[in-house]
């Protein structure tokens, strides 16, 4: 998700991914540890790519702490999120950051966990993305 930073000029977005760990766990197969899980080391990952994507792009990110996602993960479940200010971001910016960390996310998770599932190329629908993911993890 993406939120205008208001402490900062108005070209200033904060970045807030997070995933649901517990949703996630089934592809695991319980063979990681907190500390090497995929789904964590993904997300963190994905940071660093969006921070690669924006420098490219010409603006400057910043790594940050707080609860920039407060209100916006729900409370059920185990969830991890990520934080990251993005300044002098362009319109363009914004459109290229949450298909390339949603897909990169999926990659990572899928590549650390050692699955051998084809990804889409570009970034599916809500309804194929969800169909695809829960594929990976049944209910």
């Amino acid at each position: 998700m993406l939120l205008p930073d208001e402490k900062f000029e108005e070209q200033a977005l904060i970045f807030c991914a997070g995933v649901n760990i517990t949703r996630f766990m089934p592809i695991t197969r319980g063979l990681h540890g907190l500390s090497s899980n995929p789904i964590i080391r993904g997300l963190q990952r994905v940071k660093h790519g969006v921070s690669s994507l924006a420098i490219s792009k010409g603006a400057v990110p910043r790594a940050i702490r707080g609860n920039g996602c407060a209100g916006i993960k729900p409370a059920t479940d185990t969830w991890y999120s990520e934080l990251l200010r993005i300044e002098k971001a362009s319109g363009s910016l914004v459109d290229e950051i949450i298909p390339f960390a949603v897909l990169s996310l999926v990659e990572k998770i899928i590549t650390g966990c050692c699955l051998h599932d084809v990804l889409p190329d570009h970034l599916p629908g809500p309804e194929e993305r969800q169909q695809f993911l829960e594929s990976l993890c049944p209910v």
